[in-house]
């Protein structure tokens, strides 16, 4: 097995997903949205309550310095908004706004375009042992790491 172009081949796949997830924001007038900030939406709807950075940092596996910088851009886009905890001022929740519940549905149904374009042609078998495959290359590396 020919297997020296994993690495061309993960950043290939990477690549056209980013591509795919930004025709479809801008084709659903959510261009001003960039793909990573679908991790941090993502993570407030699922949550359907704030969340620290922490919290979201952790949920989306980003660190905290990312996530800060994603959050920023979308509290100055108004789709989420900062509150400080009235126990502990060094505390900031973030929430959703109104604008980011009314794109919900829209956001929604590009997440599944993407989760469909992925898994085309996969069984389920084969969509359960890629999954398996992906978070063992990741923990490969996050060991190397460490």
């Amino acid at each position: 097995m020919n297997d020296k172009y994993i690495v061309y081949f993960i950043s290939r796949a990477k690549a056209n997903m980013i591509k795919f997830i930004e025709n479809k924001l801008k084709e659903n007038k959510l261009d001003d949205l960039i793909p990573t900030h679908g991790n941090i939406l993502t993570a407030l709807y699922e949550s359907d309550k704030n969340l620290t950075m922490k919290e979201i940092s952790q949920k989306i596996g980003k660190d905290k310095s990312t996530v800060t910088s994603l959050v920023n851009r979308l509290i100055t886009l108004g789709y989420i908004e900062k509150e400080k905890c009235t126990k502990d001022k060094r505390v900031t929740y973030i929430g959703l706004t109104q604008k980011s519940r009314d794109i919900e549905d829209s956001f929604n149904f590009i997440s599944s375009q993407v989760k469909e374009t992925a898994y085309s042609n996969f069984t389920e078998d084969e969509k359960k042992e890629f999954l398996r495959l992906l978070r063992k290359l990741s923990s490969n590396f996050k060991d190397a790491n460490n």
